[in-house]
């Protein structure tokens, strides 16, 4: 098992290599981020055409090829404990009346329990903002922001950004307001749409 240690993202990790030929013919090869003898994990080449897609995976066990399909958006968020369903792998924003601001995660592991627990989100004095950071994939392809829709524990909030998150390789993010109207609820569902096509539900807990 090989795990890429360098940007750009390597073509080839421990004998392994994947092409992408898109629906407009156009052959590239994709990044890598890890290889094993079980599991290839790489990024969809950035100028992939919409459509269906044939995979040719060229590994020391030989040749393999399979179709997927590429989708302008295909929107997910992760979660903390990898289920795609638990609680939020994101962090919360504290934006203060005098400007000052502190940022927390909203989950964490417990030893304890092996599992990972929310961390309640507390949102403060009524002049106090508090903004939710979610991480994902397939969404920075958005056709606008008004497109964007988020829905905390049944209420309809505005996405303040959907797009790249800028750093790491592959993730997106979405910044939203947690209306003040949730306090006191516990664990609230996150559900997000993105050009009409919904992400899994994940969620956060608002003290």
């Amino acid at each position: 098992a090989q795990a890429a240690s360098s940007l750009p993202l390597p073509i080839s990790l421990g004998g392994s290599q994947v092409i992408v030929k898109d629906s407009k013919g156009a052959e590239r090869f994709a990044p890598l981020f890890y290889a094993s003898p079980a599991q290839i994990n790489f990024q969809i080449p950035e100028a992939t055409a919409e459509g269906v897609a044939t995979l040719t995976v060229f590994s020391n066990s030989g040749l393999t090829t399979g179709l997927i399909y590429i989708g302008k958006v295909a929107p997910a968020l992760f979660a903390a404990d990898s289920t795609g369903s638990g609680f939020a792998a994101a962090s919360a924003l504290h934006v203060r009346a005098d400007g000052s601001r502190t940022e927390e995660v909203i989950a964490h592991f417990d030893a304890g329990q092996n599992k990972f627990v929310a961390v309640p989100i507390d949102l403060g004095a009524e002049n106090e903002q508090v903004f939710l950071t979610l991480y994902g994939t397939g969404i920075k392809r958005r056709s606008g922001l008004a497109n964007v829709k988020m829905n905390l524990g049944g209420v309809d909030v505005p996405a303040d950004y959907a797009g790249a998150q800028g750093f790491f390789v592959g993730l997106d993010q979405v910044n939203v307001k947690i209306p003040r109207s949730l306090i006191g609820r516990g664990d609230v569902e996150v559900s997000l749409t993105v050009d009409g096509k919904v992400a899994n539900t994940i969620k956060v807990n608002v003290k």
